[in-house]
């Protein structure tokens, strides 16, 4: 099967960014040659990009963040593969959204690196952090769409913000993320005319509409109902392929994750407790995994808050 460039990227001109759209009836064969073209394209636009395209795309190493005087990540130490679906698990509380604020350069670690594609994140100036941030996508908990928006402009914002593409090729390539998750006839709706699944799905639109590098989806399953998770679970999975992105996924719904995962950490207390394949993970024996894993009560993370036993609490026990 032939594919044309038309088919697989779109040129915005003098901001030095293409957009493709593999339609779904694409083989499996011709997606790894658009892949492949989209490829050369980003090596004339983005030098950077050639350099570096067998190794990680997001490395962090020896990572230590807190606020004030309260540590929330320590000694931590990841690497995010180019065109993998990565799961950052835990429970709340263990850093996992922190680990994508560092990553989009919102925050800044106090000793430790993170680099995005070659680049030091906490060394770029504003211009350029706000260069790389155009070649990330970003699902935010429960979607944040704009309510007075309408879906077709939320899917249209990036777009419009970060591109000179005309009106006529945004319309066309709105319609296209919205075909790709589903929703291309609800495109004249707001937001609160839409299901909580539906308006996932819109914010998942919005998230590619630049055809990001990176894309992280912070808790994207949360909410959501078991037909939605599914689908919202299969498009992460499919799109991350049809685009040849790197997915960060954080989230603690583990059948989810795992069904759609290449590789878990595992983060508790700010600190990587395990990693490796869902196979590996369901099989560990730490028992932090296997408290997680299998939702239960008693393990590393107590159930009870620390402090007095009850009987002391209630005036029954003696003096210890």
């Amino acid at each position: 099967m032939r594919v044309s460039a038309a088919e697989v990227s779109i040129s915005c001109g003098d901001r030095g960014q293409s957009y493709a759209f593999i339609p779904p009836q694409v083989s499996a064969a011709a997606v790894t040659i658009a892949e492949l073209f989209r490829a050369h394209v980003l090596q004339w636009a983005f030098p950077s990009f050639t350099s570096t395209l067998l190794s990680h795309l997001v490395d962090i190493r020896d990572l230590n963040f807190g606020y004030n005087e309260r540590p929330i990540l320590a000694g931590l130490t990841m690497q995010f593969e180019r065109g993998k679906v990565i799961a950052v698990m835990g429970g709340s509380g263990s850093g996992k959204t922190t680990v994508l604020r560092l990553i989009g350069g919102q925050i800044t670690a106090q000793s430790g690196s993170v680099t995005v594609d070659g680049q030091d994140v906490a060394a770029l100036d504003q211009p350029s952090l706000y260069r790389l941030r155009r070649r990330m996508g970003m699902l935010f908990q429960h979607g944040a769409l704009f309510t007075d928006l309408s879906v077709f402009d939320n899917v249209a914002f990036p777009l419009r913000e970060h591109t000179a593409l005309p009106a006529s090729m945004i319309h066309d390539l709105v319609l296209m993320k919205l075909h790709a998750v589903g929703l291309s006839n609800a495109a004249s709706l707001k937001p609160s005319e839409i299901s909580g699944g539906m308006a996932r799905r819109v914010a998942l639109a919005r998230a590619i509409a630049l055809d990001p590098q990176l894309i992280m989806y912070d808790e994207p399953f949360a909410g959501l109902d078991p037909i939605s998770m599914g689908v919202t679970a299969n498009l992460i999975r499919k799109l991350n392929d049809a685009l040849g992105s790197t997915s960060i996924v954080v989230s603690h719904d583990v059948h989810e994750s795992f069904l759609i995962a290449d590789y878990v950490y595992f983060l508790s207390q700010g600190c990587i407790v395990a990693h490796g394949t869902p196979q590996e993970m369901r099989a560990s024996s730490d028992p932090y995994v296997k408290q997680f894993v299998n939702a239960q009560a008693d393990g590393p993370v107590p159930f009870h808050y620390p402090g007095r036993p009850i009987d002391q609490l209630l005036g029954m026990g003696g003096e210890s």
